[in-house]
């Protein structure tokens, strides 16, 4: 047990000085711990090093769906294999070269068009400025406002999206980009908003739907950790805050939100993915998300949209007790996922994040249902790990599709509520 900590103790260091993103030759391997002797092994190496776990790890218990994805550079694949033998974890080797699948994430440009192209993945500042023109071209549907500023002192913008009836709408509030890495996020908010302008008044549904909804969409909550991973880190996961009294930078704002704030599911070690903060809402991003759903009048809805695992999720995760609508949750949910399929056939698992996940505290849709948000999901998009959060440009647009069919059959439920 030993031998393998400190192995894997000094891959860690590895795995944080990459210097700009080069990771040829690195894998991804599946763990799966079928025992409390594994698991506990997992536990170790979570919280005695630093390693680039794609899936924070279920560490509460064994369920025939743990597993773990992590990222293990080159020159230590064999050994860190013949360790993993050694305890009898059994794995499988999801990328078998990291640099190549990168390389493969983007498709050729076409830069004989100036349209912005929604089946691409965009940095910060294109979409920053696609969220100016879209709303100055299309003033009756979309407004664009600051809901505040991040660590690094950017501003974090909502798109508040339907028709301007000068009346308060039931809203639907629905955000992205919350994790740096997953950029397929932030790609199928601006796909959402896209399609709203595009089928008003053309489809029947979308125009029912932004005649009597308001949807507020934050296409990037992190700014900073999406333009870190961009620039500096492609796997960087938490927000860009300091952390006093160590080197490690960042939280994990999926962790920071006040519902049972790290209970479990969580780290207090500023250097884990899974970091809780310094105390609930530390972080600017993760209050400004707060502060607008508490401000906002008539939120029905929460929509938070991850990647990657194909799942729709409610709460609670820091819990295994059932919500009291619990089972108007989960008919959604099951309604939604197979609208989803309807399209490509892409298989969703759904339910409670804690049975179908993990424990965790600190997410946003149990601390938006605890705030009285009574239909509050996450969606995890594609894919199941053969790609992870390098998944290719060329999936944007099937991914984006069957997800606005999820998306829709949610908005219509609320929109026919009483």
């Amino acid at each position: 047990m030993m031998e393998a900590l400190l192995l894997l103790g000094f891959v860690a260091v590895v795995v944080g000085t990459v210097p700009g993103g080069q990771y040829a030759g690195d894998k991804v391997l599946r763990l799966k711990p079928e025992n409390e002797q594994q698991l506990q092994f997992l536990r170790e190496v979570a919280h005695t090093v630093k390693i680039d776990f794609w899936q924070p790890p279920s560490l509460e218990l064994v369920t025939t769906n743990s597993s773990v994805d992590l990222r293990v550079p080159a020159g230590w694949v064999s050994d860190i294999q013949s360790q993993l033998e050694k305890t009898g974890l059994k794995h499988d080797v999801l990328i078998d070269d990291v640099k190549t699948v990168m390389e493969k994430q983007f498709d050729q440009v076409d830069l004989s068009s100036t349209r912005y192209n929604y089946e691409k993945y965009h940095e910060w500042i294109e979409i920053e400025s696609w969220m100016a023109k879209i709303a100055t071209e299309n003033p009756r549907l979309i407004s664009w406002f600051r809901i505040g500023r991040s660590y690094e002192h950017r501003n974090i913008f909502i798109l508040r999206v339907g028709k301007r009836t000068g009346a308060t709408k039931p809203t639907i509030f629905m955000d992205c980009g919350m994790h740096a890495r997953e950029w397929i996020s932030p790609a199928f908010c601006q796909w959402f908003v896209k399609e709203a302008v595009e089928s008003y008044g053309k489809n029947c549904s979308m125009t029912t739907l932004l005649n009597n909804l308001d949807f507020l969409v934050v296409p990037v909550v992190n700014v900073d950790g999406y333009i870190y991973s961009w620039t500096k880190d492609r796997f960087w996961r938490k927000t860009r805050s300091r952390n006093r009294g160590t080197v490690c930078v960042g939280t994990d704002a999926n962790r920071n939100f006040n519902a049972k704030w790290c209970s479990v599911g969580a780290s207090r070690n500023p250097c884990d993915e899974t970091y809780c903060g310094s105390h609930a809402e530390s972080e600017l991003e993760v209050k400004a998300v707060a502060n607008v759903i508490r401000k906002y009048k008539g939120i029905k809805a929460y929509i938070t949209i991850h990647s990657y695992s194909q799942m729709c999720l409610f709460p609670y995760s820091y819990t295994y007790s059932l919500t009291s609508n619990y089972k108007e949750l989960n008919f959604i949910a099951r309604k939604a996922v197979k609208a989803l399929k309807n399209l490509h056939g892409t298989q969703y698992t759904y339910g409670p994040a804690a049975f179908i996940i993990y424990p965790s505290a600190g997410g946003s849709d149990d601390w938006a249902f605890d705030f009285g948000v009574k239909y509050s999901f996450t969606f995890e998009l594609r894919d199941t790990g053969k790609y992870g959060f390098l998944l290719p440009e060329s999936q944007i647009k099937p991914t984006c599709e069957e997800t606005m069919l999820a998306i829709n059959y949610i908005a219509t439920y609320i929109a026919n509520l009483p």
